[in-house]
């Protein structure tokens, strides 16, 4: 392996990491927020323990989140010199912004756990966690717009090999601004709302039957339903952006080579890259054209429209498609859970569909390591589309290797640590033992 394979490596591993992370950090805080306020509204012990509790967790996860993020900022300047080098004054705004914003969260989440039972009034409490979600999000929503000028760059103008007129502002707010910031949000949120639904499932199927967890799976569940919804709806929106804007990474995703109307869906399947030829796969009529224009007859481009040199990796097609088959699984969970609770001739709560519930949790957190597996290879062989390569921007220094290595181990004692303390964070205190040993004021 070469430097630029092993700075390709050691960049993936942690951005695999830390948006773990990222995602619980980005998704858990508006659940907790909405649980105090229920928690209030309803005069209902649970909901108030449920954002106690998150909000307990949720510390721990932003902890390893902010090493893990302080390391991927050391390796965009160590690793990839001449990207900064290049896009360092340009896309400078959103990486200060999306500081800023962790400071502003951090600094009102201190505020907010040591607040509880302060105030005479509790929505006084509950206002603090808007701040928070603001400066979770907003964070998100900064960091993202700069992969999304990595996909879609302006704001510059580049005179003698040197970039003048530069506006942050148009190279922010770019075309693939708008699909990538709704797509990250949407996707954190469901994920957070499979995670904490995970967690009480997994509760009850060990035998915790308390109403604690009844009412924990049915938030998490109707909020479920409803954040699949848009997820797909958002991720329609992308498939468009990525027609007009990136057609090379959906004809990737697709294996769709020749530019034409009435384009199938290819679903799974084998490819013969020298024949072009799909073996074992499902084809769906138009549905590739009603994807990427809205109507069957919509003209969709080949990869043969393009240089080979400049083909994304093919095998983003099972990213794709395990992506898209995750999604519609995290849509049906809770429309059958949903279904069976309003029919009343079910019990709702029956081992399978906690099990069902219960896998949604990893599921989720594997296909946002997909989608975002599928972003950053689907744009290949740009780090910045159009301008820079990823092998002209990776550092020259031989010892990247090395480095590899010992962020594996930081990684594996981060990881083996924040679980140890979350496990023990609530061994042997379920919630209905938290119940009756602590008061909590309404």
């Amino acid at each position: 392996m070469g430097t630029v394979d092993w700075s390709r490596g050691l960049t993936e591993m942690t951005l695999a990491f830390h948006i773990l992370f990222a995602t619980i950090g980005v998704g858990v805080p508006v659940f907790i927020s909405v649980a105090e306020w229920m928690g209030i509204k309803k005069k209902d012990v649970h909901y108030s323990l449920m954002a106690r509790r998150w909000a307990r967790g949720f510390v721990i996860t932003v902890a390893v989140g902010v090493v893990t993020g302080t390391c991927i900022g050391l390796q965009l300047s160590l690793l990839w010199p001449e990207f900064m080098r290049v896009a360092g004054n340009v896309v400078s705004l959103p990486l200060f912004l999306e500081t800023f914003a962790f400071f502003f969260e951090a600094i009102f989440l201190g505020i907010y756990l040591y607040t509880w039972n302060r105030f005479s009034n509790p929505y006084i409490h509950w206002l603090l966690t808007i701040p928070i979600i603001i400066g979770s999000s907003g964070s998100a929503l900064f960091i993202t717009t700069v992969n999304a000028f990595m996909n879609t760059p302006q704001g510059f103008t580049i005179e003698s090999g040197k970039l003048t007129n530069i506006d942050p502002l148009a190279a922010m707010f770019n075309p693939a601004t708008p699909s990538k910031v709704a797509h990250v949000l949407s996707t954190a949120y469901l994920t957070a709302a499979f995670l904490l639904a995970m967690i009480a499932a997994f509760a009850m199927i060990r035998g915790r039957k308390d109403d604690y967890y009844r009412k924990s799976i049915r938030l998490n569940m109707t909020a479920g339903l409803i954040l699949a919804l848009v997820t797909i709806g958002v991720g329609d929106m992308a498939a468009r952006f990525l027609a007009e804007e990136q057609p090379e990474k959906l004809a990737a995703a697709e294996w769709h080579f020749e530019t034409g109307s009435r384009a199938p869906l290819v679903v799974g399947g084998r490819l013969n890259p020298e024949t072009q030829e799909i073996a074992g796969a499902i084809e769906i009529p138009w549905a590739l054209s009603l994807l990427a224009t809205h109507h069957p007859d919509g003209m969709v481009v080949g990869l043969n429209d393009f240089p080979k040199d400049e083909w994304p990796p093919l095998y983003v097609h099972y990213l794709f498609d395990s992506m898209v088959g995750i999604g519609f699984y995290l849509l049906a969970v809770p429309i059958l859970f949903l279904a069976m609770l309003w029919l009343k001739r079910w019990n709702a709560y029956n081992r399978w569909m906690l099990g069902g519930i219960l896998a949604g949790g990893p599921l989720s957190f594997l296909a946002i390591e997909l989608g975002w597996f599928y972003a950053e290879v689907g744009r290949q062989p740009w780090i910045i589309r159009g301008y820079l390569r990823v092998s002209d921007a990776a550092t020259t220094n031989t010892h990247v290797s090395i480095a590899f290595w010992l962020f594996a181990g930081l990684y594996a004692v981060l990881g083996i640590v924040c679980l140890f303390v979350l496990v023990r964070l609530f061994h042997n205190k379920p919630a209905e033992l938290e119940l009756e040993t602590h008061r909590i004021i309404l």
